[in-house]
């Protein structure tokens, strides 16, 4: 089953795509935040394209499992997204995933002028695996 993944932000959405078999997340792109309804539908559109089943969109939650602005904006994200698509959406735990991208990026010994700017789709890259390994069927 082919999922997207969401990571939402307030200037970038970076977008995620698993491998047909679900297993490997793949970073795909970065959208510039224009509104919910119009990323709504551009995430579908885009859905569509590459035969998407599943949408998986980022959740920051504060120190307490508790809801956030952000995590506020994130759901109205995902009903938009699933108004627009007609698909299953759901919100995924996603704090420190920007971090994680990063030490990704460190860790694979990318030098220090080219880790500069965004890390969205890295970040949706991120949310998808996790999202991916804590779903995968056990043998």
């Amino acid at each position: 089953m082919r999922m997207l993944a969401v990571d939402p932000g307030e200037k970038r959405l970076g977008l995620a795509l698993s491998d047909p078999s679900g297993t490997i997340a793949n970073p795909l792109m970065v959208l510039k935040h224009v509104s919910h309804l119009i990323d709504a539908a551009n995430i579908a559109d885009i859905a569509r394209q590459n035969q998407v089943e599943r949408i998986i969109v980022g959740q920051s939650l504060d120190d307490e499992g508790e809801a956030t602005p952000q995590s506020r904006r994130a759901a109205h994200l995902a009903e938009a997204i699933h108004n627009q698509s007609g698909l299953p959406v759901e919100l995924w735990e996603e704090s420190y995933s920007t971090q994680a991208a990063r030490q990704a990026q460190i860790a694979l010994g990318v030098p220090r002028r080219k880790r500069r700017g965004h890390l969205d789709e890295l970040a949706a890259t991120f949310i998808l695996q996790t999202y991916l390994d804590a779903h995968a069927e056990q043998p």
